[in-house]
């Protein structure tokens, strides 16, 4: 009998193969209210993720090569993204005053407008979780922290901005500590996708 972790008998006495069918079914969700909000505007998936992402990251992050990195897709995908975006106005592109080739990218006026009628897309998700007791979230967040960091050291994740692989971030004693905020951090003070994330060299 197969060991698929996608058999429903290989679950019966594996908590982490249960985890994982659980993730997958969370992740079809966040798919479907993704799509949701894509046909509603009349933009793909990822042209939402884009304009999310450009809002409310520093324009260092918002070119095609590092948006390709970020959403695990080739610069062709993004590109063709990016084109259809500013061909309905969303975004701009800021060139670079050295390589005409080079640029950047923001959202416009109008951007902004698609942007709030599509940001919250997740909501129905996060209701769902403001119904479950604090401790219990701070355990699930401390779980999957560890789990995206250890993702991407394998090379599974390509990009994160994470405490654990911060130049910032120390843990002695037991105890997770930021050398930047020069503050021990909590389990609920990890952050995902900090402005201030410098990669760890080495």
């Amino acid at each position: 009998m197969s060991k698929s972790i996608f058999n429903p008998t290989a679950q019966e006495d594996s908590i982490s193969n249960k985890i994982i069918v659980s993730l997958e079914r969370v992740s079809e969700v966040f798919k479907k209210l993704l799509w949701d909000k894509a046909k509603l505007v009349g933009l793909s998936p990822i042209q939402i993720q884009l304009l999310i992402f450009i809002a409310y990251h520093k324009q260092e992050l918002c070119n095609v090569s590092h948006l390709a990195h970020e959403f695990n897709v080739t610069k062709p995908t993004i590109s063709d993204a990016i084109r259809v975006l500013e061909k309905k106005g969303l975004i701009g592109k800021d060139f670079s005053s050295t390589d005409n080739r080079s640029y950047s990218i923001h959202i416009t006026a109008a951007g902004s407008t698609i942007l709030v009628q599509t940001e919250n897309f997740a909501e129905p998700l996060k209701t769902e979780l403001e119904g479950i007791e604090q401790n219990k979230l701070e355990d699930l967040f401390a779980v999957l922290s560890k789990l995206i960091y250890q993702l991407n050291r394998n090379g599974i994740l390509t990009v994160q901005r994470t405490c654990y692989g911060c130049t910032y971030y120390s843990h002695n004693a037991g105890k997770d500590y930021c050398n930047l905020l020069n503050q021990e951090l909590q389990n609920s003070d990890i952050r995902l996708d900090c402005p201030e994330y410098e990669e760890k060299i080495g």
